[in-house]
């Protein structure tokens, strides 16, 4: 009998619950992706089935508002972490034009029409406006899942939604506090100053705290995970504390977050498998449940109010969308995909009906119509959204490079275990997005009577690269050699797997005058052309607030010039750390003009190169959590000079606490010897006794 009444509905037993909400979430996107319907309507869809107005299989629970509302503000947490900061922060007046543009049209048009047409009361014609000009960025995950996440559509659109939404809710807690007689001086003053301490905590005590989280629990990333969505819903709360929506908090807490999760990472891995697959769903599928399609046969006007706020709130929405491409040129696809992605209506405009409904000013009449619009919008958002953003992410990869040259192929020579997961991160983030090459963890073993056994002991070691680079999303591909000595396998590893670049980890230990790594290091750069980066790497890499690079002279006419380049920027839009170029005046202009022209953009500043002396002295401003990179030079090509040599020494003896790149440039198989290099004709730009 208690078996019969568990299967009773609506469902009430929480594990029955969780089990139908899973085969939702399962069942409902591969459903209608065959019949080319975007996942996220099928969500919505199966909400509007199983829900209270549908066949009332689920509740709307307090369980169901709960996981909805993390969800959603999942979603605004993933925008924020998810957007290039350098185009951001580029397009924040483009993003404050189009914020306004979406918030103005709207909210003008539709308190015109609701007060002279269909003559509401001019705080209820501007209340009902206002949900017009607030959207949900319900498409965002397949604007993600498309790659296209960093198109300036988007990132204005992201920017804009903040604008939108801080402005409707303004308007709703306006409003409310005329109804209620509460508007006076003193509630802007408290107003403003809640808002000030809140954004002044998320921005700045957060960051700081983060970055010493993960300085202190670098290897747990279950603990990682933890503490971020910790602060995330930390931040939620302090935004409803200073008066605005708790979406405000989760994307500032993306934005002050951004820099410290690389996009590469294990760690932003977890995070976006978590949301996208559990909690951005519920999210869906609690929208679903609010929409009641009975409202449509309610009467005419029922039909009528539901149709101008339909009608009304696509066209506003498209016209900004429209303004906005007119005013900074975008094509076509870009502004079909900002009406797509903020057409949308859902979370911020039911706080503003209900809240209108609760102090009277809004009609049920109204209220439901709120809930069609819920659903079309929803409905139209996705569908445009996947269309466009297919279109958009089709022409942006023909814009990569021809990807039948030879790819990019980094290798990693491991020996100390306890570098694996540094070095592995390290090459994940400098790995060329355009290419689908494996990383390359390398076990060299000495051919002698013993090397079997060895073999399987490097074997079992290196699974653990495997493990943590799997936890990244990353495709590792483990080879190990047997050869007569350790440089000897690495060199037959790079020809043998066409490798061009080298990661190495160093101990930071001079063994030798002559010599400057030791043996194995020195044999490699000696006997290839590859690009070779020599680490040590002491801080965790996503707590690193600046990389500064330092370059010799002549570095610019290298062959492998464009190469190293590309490394930095990568590195930096990894970290999210600013780049310092250390450079002369023409070296300088050249790298300044690549960065320029290149993609992704990077935060850049450019200084004079310090003198040999003053790097020594560390007079050059370098702080603890920056990041050294040296650009050296092999013996006999154009930008070498005796001065490199002894930087490795320098880093080692006095940079003890700074994690450090020294790179040595791809070459040209025929490298100058030092007599020949003395008739090129290259000169440095400063004495070796200055500089290096």
């Amino acid at each position: 009998m208690t078996l019969l009444l568990k299967l009773v509905p609506p469902f009430e037993d929480p594990v029955l619950i969780f089990t139908m909400v899973l085969l939702i979430i399962l069942v409902a996107p591969i459903i209608l992706n065959k019949l080319r319907i975007p996942g996220i309507v099928g969500l919505i869809l199966a909400g509007v089935i199983v829900g209270p107005n549908g066949f009332n299989l689920l509740l709307r629970d307090a369980s169901i508002i709960l996981f909805g509302t993390v969800g959603l503000l999942y979603i605004m947490f993933l925008a924020g972490l998810e957007i290039d900061m350098i185009d951001f922060k580029k397009n924040r007046n483009r993003s404050l034009i189009f914020g306004a543009l979406t918030f103005l049209i709207p909210i003008t048009t539709g308190t015109l029409i609701f007060y002279y047409l269909m003559d509401y009361q001019l705080l209820s014609a501007i209340l009902l406006s206002s949900m017009f000009s607030s959207h949900t960025l319900i498409a965002y995950p397949i604007a993600s899942r498309l790659g296209i996440s960093k198109n300036e559509a988007v990132t204005v659109t992201i920017g804009g939604t903040i604008v939108t939404d801080t402005a409707v809710l303004l308007v709703l807690a306006v409003v409310a506090g005329s109804s209620q007689g509460d508007l006076d001086v003193w509630y802007w003053v408290k107003l403003a100053g809640s808002l000030a301490i809140f954004a002044g905590i998320v921005m700045f005590v957060f960051p700081r705290i983060a970055s010493w989280f993960f300085k202190q629990i670098e290897s747990e990333k279950g603990a990682q995970y933890i503490f971020v969505l910790t602060l995330v819903f930390a931040a939620a709360f302090l935004a409803e504390l200073a008066g605005v929506e708790a979406i405000i908090g989760a994307f500032l807490a993306g934005l002050a977050l951004n820099p410290l999760i690389p996009h590469t990472s294990a760690l932003m891995n977890r995070i976006e498998f978590v949301g996208n697959n559990i909690f951005i769903p519920f999210f869906l599928i609690n929208v679903g449940m609010i929409v009641d399609l009975s409202v449509l046969f309610r009467g005419p006007e029922a039909l009528i109010i539901a149709g101008v706020i339909v009608v009304v709130a696509l066209v506003t929405k498209f016209l900004a969308a429209w303004i906005t491409q007119k005013i900074f040129g975008y094509s076509g696809t870009q502004r079909n995909l900002i009406f797509g992605l903020s057409s949308a209506h859902a979370a911020a405009t039911l706080a503003v009906i209900l809240v209108g409904y609760n102090i009277g000013i809004i009609n049920e009449d109204a209220l439901n119509g709120t809930i069609v619009l819920i659903l079309v919008t929803c409905l139209v958002s996705s569908f445009v959204t996947e269309k466009v953003g297919k279109r958009l992410a089709i022409i942006e990869s023909r814009r990569k490079p021809n990807l039948s040259e030879k790819p990019d192929r980094i290798l990693v020579p491991i020996a100390n275990p306890q570098n694996i997961e540094n070095l592995i991160d390290l090459s994940v983030m400098l790995r060329n997005p355009d290419y689908h090459e494996p990383i390359y963890p390398l076990a060299v073993v000495l051919d002698n009577e013993h090397a079997e056994e060895e073999i399987f002991k490097k074997n079992k070691m290196l699974q653990e690269a495997i493990t943590h680079a799997s936890a990244t999303d990353n495709d590792v591909q483990l080879v190990s050699k047997i050869d007569i000595n350790i440089a000897s396998g690495i060199l037959r590893a790079i020809k043998e797997l066409m490798i061009t670049e080298v990661v190495l980890g160093w101990n930071a230990k001079i063994t030798t005058r002559d010599r400057i790594f030791g043996t194995i290091l020195d044999n490699l750069l000696e006997n290839t052309e590859q690009m070779i980066l020599v680490c040590k790497i002491m801080q965790p890499l996503n707590t690193t607030s600046r990389l500064v690079v330092i370059v010799p002279a002549n570095a610019e006419l290298e062959r492998g010039f464009l190469r190293w380049m590309r490394a930095v920027r990568l590195l930096s839009t990894q970290l999210g750390a600013k780049v310092v170029f250390m450079a002369g005046r023409r070296t300088n202009n050249q790298i300044k003009s690549t960065v320029k022209s290149s993609k992704p953009a990077i935060d850049a500043t450019y200084m004079p190169r310090p003198t040999m002396a003053e790097f020594e002295n560390n007079q050059t401003g370098i702080g603890k959590d920056d990041m050294v990179v040296v650009i050296s030079a092999r013996r006999g090509t154009v930008s070498y000079n005796g001065m490199l040599d002894n930087v490795p020494r320098v880093l080692s003896r006095n940079y003890k606490d700074n994690s450090f790149i020294i790179v040595y440039p791809e070459q040209h198989p025929n490298v100058y010897q030092d007599n020949q290099f003395k008739t090129t004709g290259y000169t440095n730009e400063t004495s070796e006794k200055e500089s290096f």
